[in-house]
């Protein structure tokens, strides 16, 4: 058997554990999968692959923002004690909704 070298690679637990996950369900493990990305990466001398930024529409990108701001702590929301004082909640804005459109109609 030829000698190996050991890399070590800092990544996500959910990403290494979505990959090795897929390899799997591929037949192989996630060192293989690694060991067939170098050897296509030194036969075409580049990435295996062409990497892209995403292009997203105005509102999801809006969206990622707030996201992130939530994330950051940048933005309150809301917080529930119970699933039912969330519905409540949600259902008294849509009645509240419906009145002023009934309102508006009414006009």
């Amino acid at each position: 058997m030829a000698k190996t070298a050991n890399l070590n690679i800092r990544i996500d637990p959910d990403v290494k554990s979505r990959a090795e996950e897929l390899y799997c369900s591929m037949g192989m493990t996630i060192t293989q999968a690694f060991n067939i990305f170098l050897h296509q990466s030194l036969l075409e001398y580049r990435l295996p692959f062409q990497p892209h930024q995403p292009q997203y529409n105005a509102e999801t990108l809006a969206a990622i923002q707030e996201t992130k701001d939530i994330i950051a702590g940048k933005i309150q929301t809301k917080k529930y004690s119970s699933y039912e004082e969330f519905e409540a909640e949600i259902m008294a804005e849509i009645a509240e909704e419906e009145a002023a459109e009934l309102r508006a109609k009414a006009a």
